[in-house]
């Protein structure tokens, strides 16, 4: 697999979680790290800040720059990623990982709260890849990633939590516009999803608490579908909506994926917005929908 040392990412929302980890793996390749979030201070309900996430990226082999940076604010977002190209002389990565949730029924979605998670998931996705944008064009191998779901266009994915999924599926119809539109350049564009729920703060403290946590997967396995990803020709590899341990299992050749479990005595909660006809590579199995409504 090719390393990524040397290479520059900037990443979104990296001050913990999924962002935080795709960082750490890219760090033990020796790789810079721009993180690029909002918590400067500590919050007492969510780990780390980005000065903590700077520490572990440095700690794992990488060069770190800690950036305060609301993505919504497109001053902030062009000093962040201005200064991240000055500190380590460009960008061949642009992670788009900032995301925000609120899984409401209409009568519930409160207007402010929709434009939360359109303007950080939809328009910051947007955004933030055109700031990054002159720095890929000079990059030898130039990769785009959004954290985001395949285009499914079932009534499942959007009854329930309109506003989240319009938000959500608005990170992935920018990867399917991009990939072609950035093709000429050779940028590769890509969506990363995860089949089963992950390890993070929104599970501990939006979705399902503590027994969500044990039947889900740790951020490592995005973190290495992601490197995977970075690792293919972007001339070649561009415009897919990829479902992690398939992605992992096909074109990476993993076979066992029992270390990414939080509890190998818990089976797996699926994910939102897997398509019914992306089956899991041999071996894993998902819990059945009555246990996660119990």
């Amino acid at each position: 697999m090719a390393s990524l040392q040397g290479k520059t990412l900037f990443i979104t929302g990296a001050s913990r979680g999924i962002g935080l980890a795709i960082g750490i793996r890219a760090a033990r390749d020796g790789a810079n790290v721009a993180i690029a979030a909002k918590t400067a201070e500590p919050h007492p309900k969510l780990e780390g800040t980005i000065y903590t996430a700077a520490e572990e990226i440095e700690k794992a082999g990488g060069k770190a720059l800690a950036l305060v940076c609301d993505i919504r604010d497109e001053a902030q977002l062009a000093d962040a990623v201005e200064r991240t190209a000055e500190r380590f002389g460009g960008i061949d990565i642009c992670v788009n990982n900032a995301s925000a949730i609120s899984l409401t029924p209409l009568e519930k979605t409160d207007p402010k709260r929709f434009d939360l998670m359109f303007g950080v998931n939809t328009r910051g996705t947007l955004i933030t890849t055109k700031a990054c944008l002159p720095y890929l064009e000079k990059s030898a191998n130039p990769h785009v990633l959004m954290l985001s779901p395949p285009l499914d266009m079932k009534p499942q994915w959007f009854s329930g939590h309109v506003a989240y999924s319009i938000a959500k599926y608005g990170m992935s119809l920018c990867v399917l516009g991009l990939a072609d539109e950035l093709k000429p350049k050779g940028i590769a564009v890509n969506a990363l999803w995860p089949r089963s729920t992950i390890a993070t703060s929104a599970i501990q403290n939006i979705l399902g608490g503590d027994k969500l946590m044990r039947m889900s997967r740790s951020p490592d396995i995005l973190a290495d579908a992601a490197h995977l990803i970075f690792s293919q020709s972007a001339r070649e590899f561009s415009g897919n909506f990829l479902i992690d341990d398939t992605f992992l299992h096909e074109v990476g050749g993993v076979t066992d994926f029992e270390s990414y479990r939080l509890d190998p005595a818990m089976p797996l909660a699926p994910d939102f917005f897997v398509p019914a006809d992306s089956k899991p590579p041999p071996g894993v199995r998902l819990a059945p929908l009555s246990m996660l409504q119990g």
